[in-house]
C-alpha cells in the first residue's frame, strides 16, 4: 500500500498560478502512471494530466498550455504546475497511482480561483 499526501492547493486569483505537489509514501518508479484529477461540485471527477513510467504525457483539453505535469521518481514526487488559473480550474484535485494491480488515490487537495 502507498499513500498519497497533496498539497499546495489554495485560493489564488484568476491568472494566478499555483503548484501542487503530491507526496508519495512509497517508490513512484514502477507505476504505470502518475495522475492529477479533479472534481468541481456537482461535477464528476476528471483527469487533469497524467505522465506515464517513460515520460510521456497527456493533459485535459482544458488545461494544455496551461498546466505542466512532472515526476521526480528519486523523491517519489509527483507535481502539476498551473497557471493562468480560471474560475473554472476550482476543484478538488486528487494524485492518482495506477499500476498493473493497484490503483491508489490521496485525500485531495482544494484549489480556488477567483474571479
Amino acid at each position: 500500500q502507498v499513500h498519497l499526501v497533496e498539497s499546495g492547493g489554495g485560493l489564488v486569483q484568476a491568472g494566478g498560478s499555483l503548484r501542487l505537489s503530491c507526496a508519495a509514501s512509497g517508490s513512484i518508479v514502477g507505476a504505470n502512471a502518475m495522475s492529477w484529477y479533479r472534481q468541481a461540485p456537482g461535477k464528476q471527477r476528471e483527469l487533469v494530466a497524467m505522465i506515464t513510467r517513460g515520460g510521456s504525457t497527456n493533459y485535459a483539453s482544458s488545461v494544455k498550455g496551461r498546466f505542466t505535469i512532472s515526476r521526480d521518481n528519486a523523491e517519489n514526487m509527483v507535481y502539476l504546475q498551473m497557471n493562468s488559473l480560471k474560475p473554472e480550474d476550482t476543484a478538488v484535485y486528487y494524485c492518482n497511482m495506477w499500476g498493473a494491480s493497484y490503483d491508489y488515490w490521496g485525500q485531495g487537495t482544494q484549489v480556488t480561483v477567483s474571479s
